[in-house]
């Protein structure tokens, strides 16, 4: 039941990997419907386990209020750290350990240039109500600040401020704010 992927988003939350954490942290809002996430991505739609994730994450969904289809392709290491209205659209592709805040939107542009949805890189935070559109990438270690409006590109090691966006380098751009990774921990079982 506890896969790599699964352990390290439970070490995201909870700063250890022992199956023994797992109950207790279902309790957890982020961690229960990104349980289920993961569970509705690995089974079938149709089959039976992929029904009964399923109903347990469209209820969840309803409940926090976080839209993320089991179709977003999502590394690991996913932290959601309150409860509020996240909406990710299916078509997204996120790296590993990346954190969402409350009010945080990720979509799709219809038009332009940037028609398509974004690429984000790994260890990325993303703050309370920015919104990223569009077909562009997010590099690694990146920060967007809250309220930030992103429909450009972003290289890695930077943080992203403003409307329109604003992007200053800075390479300890997510120290202190992406806690528990395989690279704070000496958990080699998650690295595969």
């Amino acid at each position: 039941m506890l896969n790599n992927t699964i352990r390290a988003d439970l070490l995201r939350y909870t700063g250890e990997t022992a199956s023994g954490k797992f109950l207790p942290s279902l309790l957890i809002p982020g961690f229960r419907f990104t349980f289920f996430l993961r569970k509705s991505h690995q089974y079938k739609k149709w089959s039976f386990l992929g029904l009964i994730y399923r109903i347990f994450l469209h209820i969840d969904a309803h409940f926090y209020g976080f839209q993320i289809p089991p179709s977003t392709q999502i590394g690991k290491g996913l932290y959601i750290g309150h409860w509020g209205t996240i909406v990710v659209n299916g078509n997204t592709i996120m790296g590993d350990f990346c954190n969402l805040s409350p009010g945080v939107t990720i979509g799709q542009t219809n038009r332009g240039k940037n028609k398509g949805t974004p690429t984000i890189g790994s260890k990325v935070w993303i703050g309370t109500n920015a919104v990223i559109v569009g077909n562009i990438i997010i590099g690694d270690n990146v920060m967007i600040a809250p309220n930030a409006f992103v429909n450009i590109s972003v290289p890695s090691n930077s943080l992203v401020i403003g409307n329109p966006a604003s992007i200053i380098p800075r390479e300890d751009a997510t120290k202190g704010y992406i806690n528990y990774t395989t690279a704070d921990t000496s958990l080699e079982y998650i690295e595969s």
